[in-house]
């Protein structure tokens, strides 16, 4: 792989996630490669503890605008709704593996980056980082099944907030919503991570998974029920001239205006 890299130490796994430029964007390659990290993890049974975390001083970007393979014009409607099962499949192997699983995020976690930390079990943040989900401020809804797991996070109430305003969610505001578990200093998150990682891999393994699944299942019951339609959703608003607008002044760095259209 060329962005992801893991490192299995005993039960703790490292997986670190670096496209080299400090802002991690997930393109389509390196969303595939945590994809398939993600189902790799599920089969390793001697692994009770996973930390996911980044080089270059923030997290990620979310989805890298500027990757064709995202958004492909010559695409049909089915190959379109298959390229945009990738999103979903990839907070999905990181959700399905049995090991706790621990986010360590600095700086900004924006966007799909802020959707996979969701599909964890544990985060931890960064005193000088935020998080933040600009989707429908670029005209798109919140997919990749991640309104269910935040519901269940933070409830109806800050769910609708942060998904809606799309603003930035500072550490404190971030630890008391419960999008977060522990804040640390600026560049000790992977220290502090791996710190609940050691106390995790400590304990007997079986009853540690069991449990992890028994509280995923309650937490997850309707999740499937409540979110099967996003994809298209999804696929439907990355037609409209207002998700195009929205790009093009992003790129352009200028206010959108929107129409409805």
């Amino acid at each position: 792989m060329e962005f992801v890299k893991t490192e299995i130490n005993g039960r703790i796994a490292k997986v670190k996630l670096s496209r080299g430029d400090g802002r991690n964007a997930l393109s389509h390659q390196a969303m595939t490669e945590l994809r398939d990290t993600g189902r790799m993890l599920q089969d390793q049974p001697e692994i009770t503890a996973v930390v996911l975390y980044t080089d270059g001083g923030n997290f990620s970007a979310g989805a890298d605008l500027s990757d064709a393979s995202h958004f492909r014009d010559d695409a049909s409607l089915l190959e379109l709704r298959h390229i945009m099962k990738l999103g979903p499949d990839m907070c999905k192997a990181w959700e399905d593996i049995e090991a706790y699983t621990i986010a360590a995020i600095e700086g900004y976690c924006i966007g799909g980056a802020s959707a996979l930390v969701a599909a964890l079990d544990y985060r931890v943040l960064a005193r000088g980082g935020h998080m933040r989900l600009p989707e429908i401020g670029l005209g798109i809804n919140m997919s990749w099944q991640t309104i269910p797991r935040l519901v269940a996070q933070i409830g109806p109430a800050r769910t609708k907030q942060y998904v809606t305003l799309s603003e930035l969610i500072e550490p404190e505001e971030a630890l008391s919503w419960g999008l977060v578990e522990e804040l640390a200093d600026n560049g000790t998150t992977l220290e502090r991570a791996m710190s609940f990682a050691e106390r995790v891999a400590a304990l007997p393994p079986l009853p540690v998974k069991m449990t992890k699944m028994a509280v995923n299942a309650t937490a997850n019951a309707l999740a499937q029920a409540t979110s099967y339609m996003d994809r298209d959703q999804y696929m439907l608003t990355v037609q409209t001239q207002d998700f195009k607008e929205s790009v093009n002044a992003f790129f352009e760095k200028r206010d959108p205006k929107f129409t409805g259209n």
